[in-house]
């Protein structure tokens, strides 16, 4: 579920608890957490309902003025109203300053384990900054969205941060690539 920074401000600033996305089958799930750019929010429900059946307290939640507002989510699929609050920090945030020495022999080994591609990768990131996950996708022959999956296993261990565009290494990641190399 992709928000934008503004929506992303106003949960994290208890504003907005409620969100309404139109999908084929939802993205998340009740009780699990959805990791973003300003922290991590936990879903707290995640019900497919009529249009007709929201509230004008669900708008409010939502940071909507008018059920207007709501029409314009038009898409194929079935409409859902999601609940959600701020948990807290990403914890991927501290983790790319973690540079204790047991804990990246630990990530060097794990990479080693994941295969060739995420030296290779790290390497690319590294001399690439800010480069569009597109380019480097079509760099390594792969589709963008299978690129960015891979991507996020590396941003999971500390050691990317997401820009706009593209990507770069975390301080853990260019002590792990120095150590891999």
């Amino acid at each position: 579920m992709l928000l934008n920074n503004k929506t992303l401000d106003a949960i994290v600033s208890g504003e907005i608890s409620v969100v309404f996305r139109v999908w084929k089958r939802p993205t998340v799930k009740q009780g699990g957490t959805l990791k973003t750019r300003k922290g991590v929010l936990f879903i707290e429900s995640v019900d497919q309902i009529d249009r007709s059946l929201v509230t004008d307290s669900d708008l409010a939640n939502a940071g909507l003025a008018s059920r207007e507002e709501l029409c314009e989510i038009n898409r194929e699929g079935s409409f859902y109203r999601i609940t959600v609050r701020y948990a807290g920090d990403d914890p991927r945030v501290a983790l790319r300053q973690n540079l204790a020495p047991e804990e990246l022999t630990a990530v060097c080994e794990k990479l080693t384990s994941m295969g060739y591609w995420t030296l290779k990768y790290l390497q690319m990131i590294q001399a690439q900054p800010n480069t569009h996950a597109q380019i480097l996708a079509d760099s390594v022959g792969l589709e963008k969205k299978n690129f960015k999956a891979k991507v996020r296993r590396l941003k999971s261990l500390g050691l990317t941060e997401s820009l706009r565009p593209g990507y770069r290494l975390s301080p853990r990641g260019e002590k792990v690539l120095e150590m891999m190399s």
